[in-house]
């Protein structure tokens, strides 16, 4: 997720009824199914109830959760449109070179050659294969090693080299 609530990640949103023993379908927000395997509890945002995953399985590519204590349709269908959140120490590990878009929000962009700074990151945009960062002077920046050449999330910085012309077409 792009903005996580403090201290939380959301990880799925919960969907239509699946069969009838209470079981739920999800969109995953997390790009690696193993994120799902082996989670015990997750907690459901709204109302932040704590609940525990009986199990949870991917059918025809689509994410299945069963909830310990939801084992009707009816139980499962209050559910529809939830966040499936988990602690965000509980985000798991990445490959070196991959970040979460919630990192990088809030990074300082330098332009590596002249040292200006452009801005701060305040959102990410889908847009096509990379994503867009969005700065928050209306700057929007594809996100690729061309373009964002040193990405340091714990130094919140971002230093870019931006093609001739990307400024004059996202005018800020």
């Amino acid at each position: 997720m792009i903005s996580p609530a403090a201290g939380w990640i959301a990880v799925a949103l919960l969907g239509k009824t699946r069969g009838n023993r209470g079981e739920i379908t999800a969109l995953a927000l997390s790009p690696k199914p193993e994120r799902f395997e082996g989670l015990a509890e997750v907690f459901l945002f709204g109302n932040g109830e704590r609940i525990e995953v009986e199990e949870t399985w991917f059918h025809q590519g689509t994410l299945v959760f069963k909830f310990r204590g939801v084992d009707t349709i009816s139980d499962a269908e209050r559910l529809y449109g939830v966040e499936v959140r988990v602690p965000i120490e509980q985000r798991i590990p990445l490959e070196p070179g991959e970040f979460f878009q919630s990192d990088l929000i809030g990074c300082e962009v330098v332009d590596r050659r002249s040292g200006q700074s452009l801005g701060s990151v305040s959102a990410w945009q889908e847009g096509g294969g990379s994503g867009l960062l969005v700065v928050d002077n209306g700057l929007l920046i594809p996100f690729v090693r061309a373009i964002c050449v040193e990405i340091d999330p714990a130094a919140r910085r971002i230093a870019v080299e931006l093609p001739e012309g990307l400024k004059d077409l996202n005018p800020s």
